[in-house]
């Protein structure tokens, strides 16, 4: 497991204690299912290394449109 270290609002903390111990868990498991949440696990099974390692190497602007891209290359290429 690995450590994680974050910087929290003193009043957020004191209330996210708070709320854990009246759910009988902990911070660290609330933040956990909370980061967990925000994106699944990918299923890579059957997908290479060299394949899997190449994730997360490209960011993209959040509004990058992949598909209309790919067809304007399409286009391009076809024309």
């Amino acid at each position: 497991m690995a450590k994680l270290t974050l910087s929290v609002n003193e009043d957020v903390v004191e209330r996210a204690k708070r709320f854990a111990a009246a759910h009988d868990t902990s911070v660290s498991r609330l933040v956990e299912e909370y980061l967990g949440g925000l994106a699944p696990p990918l299923d890579l099974t059957g997908v290479p290394d060299h394949i899997v390692s190449l994730i997360g190497i490209v960011k993209a602007p959040p509004d990058f449109d992949y598909r209309k891209e790919y067809g304007d290359y399409l286009v391009k290429k076809y024309s």
